[in-house]
C-alpha cells in the first residue's frame, strides 16, 4: 500500500462573505483561481474534485491520501472571529472531499490559532466530521507553534487522541532572505525552527503529542541534532533535559519531501524509519511519477519500506484496524 501523507485539498466554491476567500472560475477551463488577501492561485480541479483526486492517485500508484487545507488557507494575520466561521466551512467541505474519496481519502481539517482557546474548543467539531486532525502553521503571527500560549491547543489534541500535521509557513519578514528565497530557502529555516520549538520548548515534556508529523522533514532540523547532541551531553546532568536532543526528535514524524534520495536516505538512517512518511505536497507539486519509486535505489529492507510507504502514516492517524493490515 502507497499513501502520500502530504497532499492539500480546497474547497470548490466558498459563500459570498466579506473576507472570505473566493474561488474564481476560468473560462474554458475547469481550474478555478482560488483569491484569498494577497494570495491569488490557480487550482486544478484535482484541488476540489474528489473523482479528479482518484483518477491521480490512480495514474500515481497511490492508494490512499492524507488531505489536509491548501497552507493559504492558514491565515492566521485575520480576525479571529472570522478565521473560526472560515476554518468551520474549510472543515465541511474536507469532511464532504472525505467522504467522496471511498475510504482512499483521509481528511485534517483547521482551526484558527490567532484564538488558541477557541482553536481549542473547534477540535471537537473536527472529530465529529470524521477528520482525523488538523494542519496548523509553523508559526501564529510570527510566534512559532511551540510557544507556551498554545500548550492548551495541544493539550486538547491529547484528550482527543487528534493527529497535528505542523506546516512549514515562509515568513514575510525573515531576517535578510530575499523574498525570491521565501518558498525555498525560507521553508527549510521555518521548518527547523518550528520544529526546535516544539520538540526543545517544553511543550514535548507536557504534552505527549504521539501523532505529529512535519512538514518538508523539518526543514534543517535533522542535520542539526548531532550538534545539539554534543552541546547537551556537555551540560551537567543536573541542568539539562533528560533526553537527548535526536532522541525526542524521534517522537515525531516526517515527510519525505526533501527533493533529494541522498537527503532522505540520510533522515532515513538518522531518524529511523518508522518515523518518515511519504509526501507530495499535491497537486501544488506533482508527484514524481509513481510515488512508490521515490524509495528505489534507497536500499530498504522489506519492512522498512513498508513502513514508509504506509504503516508510519496509518499510525500518525491512529489507523489500529488499517495498521494491522499493513504490517
Amino acid at each position: 500500500m502507497i499513501i502520500d501523507a502530504h497532499a492539500h485539498a480546497i474547497p470548490g466554491t466558498f459563500p459570498p462573505r466579506d473576507g472570505f476567500p473566493a474561488m474564481e472560475s476560468i473560462d474554458a477551463d475547469t481550474a478555478r483561481t482560488l483569491v484569498f488577501g494577497t494570495t491569488r492561485f490557480r487550482a486544478r480541479a484535482t484541488f476540489f474534485d474528489a473523482e479528479s483526486r482518484i483518477d491521480a492517485m490512480d495514474a500515481s500508484g497511490v492508494d490512499q491520501e492524507i488531505v489536509s487545507p491548501m497552507p493559504p488557507l492558514l491565515n492566521t494575520g485575520i480576525e479571529a472571529s472570522l478565521g473560526r466561521e472560515i476554518s468551520r466551512y474549510v472543515n465541511e467541505s474536507m469532511a464532504e472531499i472525505v467522504a467522496a474519496g471511498g475510504g482512499r481519502i483521509h481528511g485534517l481539517g483547521m482551526v484558527a490559532l490567532q484564538d488558541p482557546d477557541s482553536a481549542a474548543a473547534e477540535l471537537d467539531t473536527v472529530r465529529e466530521l470524521g477528520l482525523r486532525g488538523v494542519e496548523v502553521p509553523s508559526n501564529v503571527r510570527g510566534v512559532a507553534i511551540g510557544d507556551a500560549r498554545f500548550a492548551e491547543f495541544f493539550r486538547e489534541i491529547d484528550r482527543l487522541g487528534l493527529s497535528v500535521f505542523i506546516h512549514a509557513l515562509p515568513r514575510a519578514d525573515e531576517p535578510e532572505l530575499p523574498p525570491h528565497l521565501r518558498a525555498s530557502i525560507g521553508v527549510g529555516i521555518e521548518g527547523a525552527r518550528a520544529a526546535s520549538s516544539l520538540l526543545f520548548g517544553g511543550m514535548a515534556d507536557s504534552c505527549r503529542l504521539e501523532r505529529v508529523l512535519f512538514s518538508h522533514a523539518a526543514g534543517g532540523l535533522p542535520l542539526m541534532l548531532a550538534r545539539a547532541d554534543y552541546f547537551w551531553s556537555q551540560q551537567h546532568v543536573d541542568s539539562r533535559p533528560a533526553a537527548a536532543p535526536s532522541t525526542v526528535a524521534r517522537r515525531f514524524f516526517y515527510d519525505s519531501m526533501l527533493f533529494d534520495s541522498k537527503g532522505l536516505r540520510f533522515c532515513i538512517d538518522y531518524l529511523g524509519a518508522d518515523r518518515m512518511v511519504l509526501g507530495t505536497d499535491f497537486p501544488a507539486m506533482a508527484r514524481p511519477g509513481v510515488l512508490g519509486s521515490t524509495l528505489e535505489g534507497l536500499e530498504l529492507s522489506d519492512h522498512d519500506a513498508r513502513r514508509i510507504e504506509s504503516v508510519n502514516a496509518l499510525a500518525f492517524l491512529d489507523l489500529a484496524e488499517a495498521l494491522a493490515d499493513a504490517a
